[in-house]
């Protein structure tokens, strides 16, 4: 007979909760700002490389929204939404990332989460902090299996290249 031993699982601390993606864009924090909060300059930047993002639609103010859509490679619809909770200009945005939970790849992608962003200029260099924090580990973890970090790194990664574009 097999003795099956059940371990208790550790509780979940909030680091296990947690996705951060860290970027220095070589261009000041004010047209940083501009890049992230303007629909015509998200969409030129917004989302993993390959992917195309379109109808972005921001309402930047506490209880306002914004929506976009995203669209993979393999021409796969991802629409992208959240409510403002905090927005402090051009140091910090955050948000509720809503979940299409109809989705045809599985519940909630985008994932639901809480987003920060924070934008700190030194130098005439912005760092840009994408600090990402889920309901539950669990959570945590399905987003990182379905790209969630590497989406966010590729994206702030687009929009360095786009900012490196423009006229200064």
């Amino acid at each position: 007979m097999t003795d099956i031993h059940s371990a208790s699982a550790a509780p979940a601390t909030s680091a296990d909760r947690e996705i951060v993606v860290t970027r220095v864009v070589d261009a000041p924090r004010a047209l940083v700002w501009k890049v992230w909060t303007e629909p015509a300059h998200v969409e030129a930047w917004w989302g993993p490389a390959g992917f195309t993002s379109t109808d972005c639609e921001i309402d930047l103010r506490v209880g306002g929204a914004f929506r976009l859509t995203m669209r993979g490679p393999d021409g796969a619809v991802y629409p992208c939404a959240g409510i403002f909770r905090e927005i402090v200009p051009p140091e910090r945005i955050v948000y509720e990332g809503e979940a299409d939970e109809h989705h045809p790849c599985g519940a909630g992608l985008p994932p639901r989460a809480h987003v920060t962003v924070t934008f700190e200029e030194d130098g005439g260099k912005t760092t840009v902090t994408v600090h990402s924090r889920f309901a539950t580990a669990a959570a945590s973890r399905a987003a990182s299996e379905v790209g969630y970090s590497a989406g966010w790194s590729e994206s702030v990664e687009r929009l360095a290249a786009y900012v490196g574009r423009m006229e200064p």
